[in-house]
């Protein structure tokens, strides 16, 4: 679906609309985002950048076209796997409830 350069740049930062925003990569000039975010009850996918460092002059969609492609994606449960020692285990349960008997 298309959407508007500066509707996603006036959302970037809205917490209602955006579901994660993540770097997904680094270039030598540029910081790679991988964004999800909601409208009308849908989740849309979009990438884009911005500068490294403060040197560089880019803004998130700057060398985007004025209508930006975003793909509709799902939201999906999914069980994940996770290794540690005993003592983070610990810490995850005083952190999730603390009144949880050791």
């Amino acid at each position: 679906m298309l959407f508007d350069k500066e509707l996603l740049i006036e959302s970037i930062y809205d917490r209602n609309a955006t579901v994660y925003d993540r770097v997904v990569g680094n270039g030598r000039w540029s910081v790679h985002h991988e964004r999800v975010f909601s409208h009308e009850g849908r989740f849309y996918r979009t990438t884009y950048s911005v500068g490294a460092t403060e040197s560089q002059d880019e803004s998130p969609y700057d060398y985007q076209p004025d209508m930006v492609e975003c793909e509709e994606v799902f939201p999906r449960n999914r069980v994940v796997v996770v290794y540690e020692t005993e003592t983070e285990s610990a810490l995850a349960v005083d952190a999730v409830d603390p009144h949880v008997a050791k």
